[in-house]
């Protein structure tokens, strides 16, 4: 009984590509650092972020992301087997775009401000974010990447188009992660421009190389270890 509970939830199809994709974004986002922590970083900030304003509170939009993508990884993962795994394949393939510019392209926040003083619950949760994640890795930005593939999807799963409810939750709440990773000095403009590049390209080489391909590759080789063990 709880087994047909959680496959309503989650399909088993789904579970390898959510899988994939958390072992993938540790990968991307830390691994690189083993060898770009010492190389030269580049500042890409432009005049007009020095006119967007420090607001911490937006650091709850910001935290707000990991909930959207959550939602919107299982919409994906109960869609269709075939749309299921094209989503999530360029879903990796944009997170594969991030990691060449982590390593040819390395970035760094110049604009964070020091010494943030907890006046503020918002203060402390932003201080806490400083504290865990530092300033580089920083184009493409990855939670506007995934934002954007999560808002794509909604326009293709058929589970998000009736109501409209859930796409017009997922344009607000992509556009209100957009804007933290600006106001709480995240990300500037060019990681937000540079995070929707690579999940449009890779969605679109998805589709182009049927890249889902990867997952039931993955499953028979899988399958054919646990029978030789």
């Amino acid at each position: 009984m709880e087994d047909k509970y959680f496959l309503r939830i989650l399909p088993l199809y789904g579970v390898l590509p959510i899988l994939c994709s958390v072992l993938f974004n540790i990968l991307v986002y830390f691994g690189n650092r083993i060898f770009t922590s010492s190389w030269k970083h580049y500042d890409l900030s432009l005049p007009i972020d020095d006119c967007i304003p420090f607001e911490s509170w937006a650091i709850v939009f910001y935290l707000g992301a990991y909930l959207l993508w959550v939602v919107g990884f299982l919409f994906i993962a109960r869609e269709e087997k075939a749309l299921c795994y094209e989503l999530f394949s360029g879903e990796l393939l944009g997170k594969l775009l991030c990691l060449l510019f982590f390593l040819f392209l390395p970035t760094y926040m110049a604009t964070r401000p020091d010494g943030l003083e907890a006046h503020s619950l918002f203060d402390r949760l932003t201080q806490i974010v400083y504290d865990l994640d530092p300033p580089d890795n920083l184009f493409p930005s990855i939670h506007c990447m995934e934002s954007w593939v999560v808002l794509r999807a909604s326009f293709r799963c058929r589970r998000l188009r009736r109501p409209v409810f859930w796409r017009v939750t997922f344009l607000l709440g992509t556009l209100a992660v957009f804007l933290s990773t600006l106001l709480v000095k995240q990300h500037v403009l060019m990681d937000v421009v540079g995070g929707v590049a690579v999940a449009e390209a890779g969605l679109l080489l998805a589709r182009v190389l049927n890249a889902g391909r990867i997952y039931p590759a993955l499953e028979r080789l899988f399958r054919r270890n646990r029978s030789a063990s």
